[in-house]
């Protein structure tokens, strides 16, 4: 069913899935190219919009998870079965943009209307631009599907740069950039970011 609709959020989900075998307790207070967000609230952000994005792709109107933007995330506020539930909820996040009727009319997701294929186009987005910082918090490897890369360039490369809580300003970059540092780079973070005591 995946080439009935805009883009396939399996591959991002699978990787997202790979690097949360990797994480570790300690990980959840070491910072991540997300200023101010720790790893453990980046899984927290993770469980949130992947709830919110399912519920807009399901056309439904939970106040919780649509009617407002959601609160800042915290590594205080994450659920302690996180190693359980995030997989299910990404998977739930997939399956629910599967179905083509997902991506036409309108949806609502924290509190913003927008054509539904919008906000699935900002929720693939968000889990290839969250599964590299998590990678690049942790340590590990992280590999996107250029199909969906070339797309998120194209979809980068047209909105509005540095809208607060939505697009950072774009990192320059080279000319023989990777398509994901390319992607990455017009999602506002650098490339090269790596934790401080990687360098030591």
């Amino acid at each position: 069913m995946a080439d009935q609709v805009p883009l396939d959020f399996d591959p991002p989900v699978r990787q997202i899935r790979n690097l949360l075998l990797g994480i570790t307790d300690a990980h959840l207070t070491s910072p991540t190219p997300c200023p101010d967000w720790s790893v453990g609230a980046l899984l927290d952000h993770l469980m949130g919009l992947s709830h919110a994005f399912t519920q807009g792709a399901q056309k439904k109107t939970d106040p919780v998870a649509t009617g407002a933007p959601p609160p800042a995330p915290s590594r205080d506020h994450l659920n302690q079965r996180w190693r359980i539930r995030l997989p299910e909820v990404l998977d739930t996040l997939s399956r629910a943009w599967k179905v083509p009727a997902a991506w036409e009319g309108t949806a609502q997701v924290g509190g913003v209307t927008l054509p539904a294929a919008m906000h699935g186009t900002f929720a693939v987005n968000e889990l290839t631009m969250h599964g590299w910082d998590l990678a690049r918090a942790t340590g590990q490897e992280y590999a996107a599907d250029p199909r969906i890369l070339e797309h998120l360039i194209e979809f980068l490369g047209q909105s509005p740069a540095g809208v607060p809580g939505l697009f950072a300003l774009p990192v320059p970059t080279d000319d023989e950039a990777s398509l994901l540092d390319q992607a990455v780079a017009l999602a506002g973070r650098d490339p090269r970011w790596r934790p401080a005591t990687a360098a030591l």
